[in-house]
């Protein structure tokens, strides 16, 4: 009777252990649909692209300290600026909240200007938005006067540019920043000591590979740099839809077609493995070839570097 329970038992685990990651993907992707029909609701009756309030709201949940990935709307007001100066008793009455000044608006027509319904909050957004225009350009000038934060509003511009050009939020696929298919070697080398410029730590993983062997975008996102830089060489950094930096150095050179401003998408060529860096523009062969590979996280405040190797480990498993 014991080995019968047992065998069930473990018959009911494994069942559970094959059907919840498909529970949770299926959920991850209804929360998209969710989302994405309240973006283009939010677009129809204020005319602001529903791309802009899609990553308005990426921004935000990727800088909360809250784990919001669940939420339906991750955008945030602050009381004062919904309901107004000296509303304290935050009567969410739209008219009440305008002649406090406050910026709270009823989206979804019950009456209430309410920080905690979706529809209100994308609602009040775009019109906090559209006090300036709905242009490119007055959007970006309402971004940083809501924010004032230049990087948080370039984050917010180029997530804007990935959703426009794919016509969708769910972005989740991501790639191996070298082609798999030559013969490299991964390093988990953050965090060492490095002594050129000064004493330093090591921000990144070493990605040994030989000359000209492809590198590759491991993301969807916007080259934000390109160029030569002291300790990296020929580098080139990408923002991810994450709020996350993606740093390549020490390459041979770009693809001709690599610009700042270009939207990628994973396993795009960006250029080749080299060994540049330490030193004026050019110099190169001062360590074996290999691909520095780093990445920095944006809380809205501060950006960090954390370990890739993780990642890069898992982002190799998915290429094969």
């Amino acid at each position: 009777m014991l080995k019968k329970l047992t065998s069930l038992s473990a018959s009911v685990l494994l069942t559970f252990l094959l059907i919840n990651p498909v529970q949770a993907e299926n959920d991850e992707q209804e929360l998209h649909k969710k989302r994405m029909a309240l973006y283009k609701k939010t677009e129809t009756v204020t005319q602001i692209p529903w791309y802009y309030i899609a990553a308005i709201d990426q921004y935000e949940r990727n800088s909360s300290e809250e784990d919001k990935d669940d939420q339906l709307v991750s955008i945030s007001i602050q009381d004062e600026i919904w309901y107004g100066i000296g509303n304290s008793s935050m009567i969410k009455d739209e008219s009440i909240i305008e002649f406090f000044q406050g910026k709270g608006k009823d989206g979804n027509g019950d009456n209430k200007a309410d920080p905690e319904n979706p529809e209100d909050v994308l609602y009040t957004m775009a019109n906090i938005l559209l006090e300036y225009g709905p242009a490119r350009d007055q959007i970006k000038i309402a971004l940083w006067n809501f924010y004032k934060r230049d990087l948080s509003v370039q984050t917010i511009m180029n997530t804007a540019k990935v959703f426009k050009k794919f016509d969708k939020i769910e972005l989740t696929d991501r790639a191996f920043p070298l082609d798999t298919a030559y013969n490299y070697t991964i390093n988990s080398n953050w965090g060492d000591r490095r002594g050129f410029g000064g004493l330093r730590i090591h921000e990144g993983s070493d990605i040994f590979a030989d000359y000209g062997t492809p590198v590759k975008s491991a993301t969807y996102g916007v080259i934000e740099m390109k160029g030569w830089n002291l300790y990296g060489g020929w580098r080139l950094g990408i923002r991810d839809i994450n709020n996350v930096y993606h740093y390549y150095a020490h390459m041979s050179g770009y693809n001709d077609d690599i610009k700042v401003g270009q939207v990628v998408k994973p396993g795009d060529s960006l250029g080749k493995v080299g060994s540049t860096g330490y030193g004026p523009p050019g110099t190169s062969g001062k360590f074996p070839p290999h691909l520095h590979y780093g990445l920095y996280q944006d809380d809205g405040y501060s950006e960090w570097s954390f370990d890739p190797y993780p990642h890069l480990r898992r982002w190799e498993k998915m290429s094969d």
